[in-house]
């Protein structure tokens, strides 16, 4: 098996052809002047299965991938992989208003047309892989993250809403911790209360966890209303740090003690590999 590297995310493939034992090829791409992409692939043949590790985000590493599944294939590829860590326009599934595209269904259809096999972590919205008529598989980031937090004193695993319990609950469980959500209360016309739903923390060390962060707001949010209700120590680790509008800077500069992501996007965050989850669904 051969795993060539996209640009978006060139140290996950290398650690993931490390982690297999398999030959790693990094994709040469570049820009020209006017921002249209050009890759190539330095080898004569890719006589072999072949992993082709590149996000769908943003719209530009979108196209990079359809040129790089293209580029493998001509080069011999006996079966295409793409491992997508971050699948860009999930979010869009459906249409909700007269005029939409179904966003999720048009990238599928496309990133389907040259490839055996896909996989994705902690995507926005599972059922979008049901567009793809080769096999698919969605793996989920909890166990890499309760990996790294297993040694660091954390009490408690806190969800940002009841819709996002089932992954606190997965890294609560592996942990052997209890878990719970925040639960917004309105106190008046102009306050809100933010605090677990049901389990205390005051004096307890927290982690929050999510699948992503844009602007960080509901995050820094909850850390302050956490630190007023008396937590020792507040950490939060998403799966995708999306990190817009200068989150990183904010997040840093709040009451959070750690913040960390995966690298699913790479980023000055990204510490939770989740290689070794991708490198297990490979080699099965």
């Amino acid at each position: 098996m051969i795993i060539v590297g996209g640009s978006s995310s060139r140290d996950l493939a290398k650690e993931l052809a490390s982690t297999l034992g398999y030959t790693y090829v990094q994709a040469a791409t570049t820009r020209f002047p006017d921002g249209e992409c050009y890759t190539r692939i330095d080898n004569k043949e890719l006589n072999d299965d072949v992993v082709i590790v590149q996000n769908t985000y943003p719209d530009g590493n979108l196209i990079e991938m359809f040129l790089l599944q293209d580029a493998v294939r001509r080069l011999g590829a006996k079966t295409i992989t793409l491992v997508i860590p971050y699948f860009g326009y999930a979010r869009q599934d459906r249409v909700f208003k007269l005029g939409e595209p179904e966003s999720a269904r048009v990238m599928t259809r496309h990133l389907g047309l040259d490839c055996d096999h896909v996989i994705t972590v902690d995507i926005h919205k599972e059922s979008v892989l049901d567009y793809f008529k080769c096999s698919h598989q969605d793996l989920k980031a909890a166990g890499a993250i309760a990996e790294y937090f297993k040694d660091k004193g954390i009490d408690l695993v806190l969800s940002p809403d009841l819709g996002a319990i089932g992954r606190a609950k997965d890294v609560a469980d592996r942990l052997g911790l209890k878990y719970d959500h925040l639960q917004k209360t309105r106190l008046s016309g102009s306050d809100v209360q933010i605090a677990p739903a049901v389990v205390d923390c005051k004096g307890k060390n927290v982690l929050i966890v999510d699948d992503m962060i844009s602007t960080g707001g509901t995050i820094i949010a909850a850390a302050h209303a956490l630190r007023e209700a008396g937590a020792e120590s507040i950490s939060v680790a998403c799966t995708h740090g999306v990190f817009v509008s200068n989150a990183i800077e904010r997040l840093t500069g709040s009451s959070l003690d750690s913040i960390l992501c995966c690298n699913t996007l790479e980023n000055e965050l990204s510490h939770i590999s989740v290689a070794p989850i991708i490198a297990e669904a490979l080699k099965r």
